[in-house]
């Protein structure tokens, strides 16, 4: 069922408005599955690139919602979905391939450099839950 561009960018705007709202919390300071990841600076950048640019749909670290799927996931460890993968999804957007929430469309506003430092930050999340 296709939805129209108004619902989603009302719904993007509402989640992103919440989680400046409710504050963003990064890894190492608090709870959830990212609170004892060891992070890089690179990794620590990346964390809040995701809050501005994935979070909305890909749920607070990386741990999916409604809209989106989980990254921190066996799907999505590096011999599945290596690095670039990361960069064609943020640039191209990709079609639904392991969930039913439908296609991403491509991000805008992010450069090759912060899909870098997001990829760091989902890759540690991931180490720290054992995926890799």
């Amino acid at each position: 069922m296709k939805r129209p561009v108004w619902v989603s960018a009302t719904l993007l705007a509402a989640a992103l408005g919440a989680g400046v709202w409710w504050g963003y919390r990064t890894p190492g300071g608090g709870e959830g599955p990212g609170a004892d990841a060891p992070m890089t600076a690179s990794a620590k950048a990346g964390a809040r690139l995701f809050a501005v640019h994935c979070e909305s749909c890909h749920g607070r670290e990386a741990t999916g919602s409604g809209i989106g799927p989980p990254l921190v996931h066996i799907y999505y460890e590096p011999n599945h979905h290596p690095d670039q993968a990361f960069q064609a999804a943020a640039r191209n957007g990709v079609r639904q391939h392991h969930w039913r929430f439908g296609n991403m469309p491509p991000v805008p506003g992010v450069s090759a450099e912060d899909v870098e430092k997001i990829t760091a930050y989902v890759r540690a999340l991931q180490r720290a839950k054992g995926i890799f």
